[in-house]
């Protein structure tokens, strides 16, 4: 079985939100902290909603000041 593109691109979050917070901080940034420019949602909540997970990865980089070169 394939994973498609937006599987991958799913992937590709949990994996970056990792790398920048560790592991355990990274499930409570997706999942305990709300973002306004996400509509008052979490990250997971804004996932699930049907946001585009490029759009909710960059509310978080500017929410926590990711440096731009790690976004």
């Amino acid at each position: 079985m394939r994973a498609s593109v937006g599987d991958v691109r799913l992937q590709d979050f949990w994996s970056r939100l990792r790398e920048q917070f560790g592991p355990m901080r990274a499930e409570s940034v997706a999942r305990d902290h709300v973002f306004s420019s996400l509509g008052g949602r979490s990250a997971v909540e804004a996932i699930d909603a049907g946001l585009p997970v490029r759009r909710v990865w960059l509310a978080i980089c500017e929410e926590f000041d990711v440096p731009r070169k790690e976004r």
